[in-house]
């Protein structure tokens, strides 16, 4: 086995950092997202299968804001700007999503909750925010949210003070699935 010399020694010390790093950066997405999942930070809410077995007599507020990326371009709001509902009870609000263009347009909603010290208390069972969403010209969907507040809230050192948590969403358009991207190319090529 040959020793390396002081360059050499460089240049593979060099390499394996950015491989490192490369790596690194490549699993900081993934963990990113767990962790936020995992912890509730920067209002990232849970998601539960079931609803919670414990009703609080305590009630707290849920705001509920929506809006668009520049490039949206349906119009889209909550139907009930504000709810009260007791600590651990099943809340149901909509949203309602317009496409006013002549093309179909899909649709992808990110979410987060604030204040964020209440995103891991904040946990949805059902979502359209889930899956995406495809609105065909001039059509208008009313869109549900389900979810509950974590009755451990109320114990929680920093969250027990959350009287108020705003779920917000904002819709981003994205490319359309394979099968209505198809169909609106044969649509175009028909017009033609």
């Amino acid at each position: 086995m040959t020793k390396m010399t002081g360059p050499q020694k460089t240049v593979a010390q060099t390499l394996s950092l950015v491989v490192l790093m490369g790596g690194l950066a490549w699993a900081s997405v993934p963990f990113y997202d767990w962790f936020c999942k995992v912890t509730g930070f920067g209002g990232t809410t849970g998601v539960s299968s079931v609803a919670s077995d414990e009703i609080l007599e305590q009630t707290i507020k849920v705001r509920f804001d929506g809006s668009l990326n520049s490039n949206m371009r349906w119009e889209f709001k909550p139907v009930v700007r504000e709810m009260e509902i007791r600590i651990g009870e099943t809340g149901l609000a909509f949203y309602e999503a317009h496409n006013p263009t002549s093309k179909p347009i899909a649709g992808q909603a990110s979410y987060n909750v604030t204040p964020y010290q209440a995103g891991y208390f904040f946990n949805k069972i059902d979502c359209f925010c889930f899956e995406e969403q495809v609105l065909q010209p001039g059509e208008t969907v009313m869109m549900p949210v389900s979810f509950y507040v974590d009755p451990e809230i109320v114990t929680d050192r920093d969250a027990k003070y959350v009287h108020t948590i705003t779920l917000s969403y904002t819709f981003y358009e994205i490319d359309l699935p394979e099968g209505y991207a198809a169909l609106e190319r044969t649509s175009d090529t028909n017009l033609n």
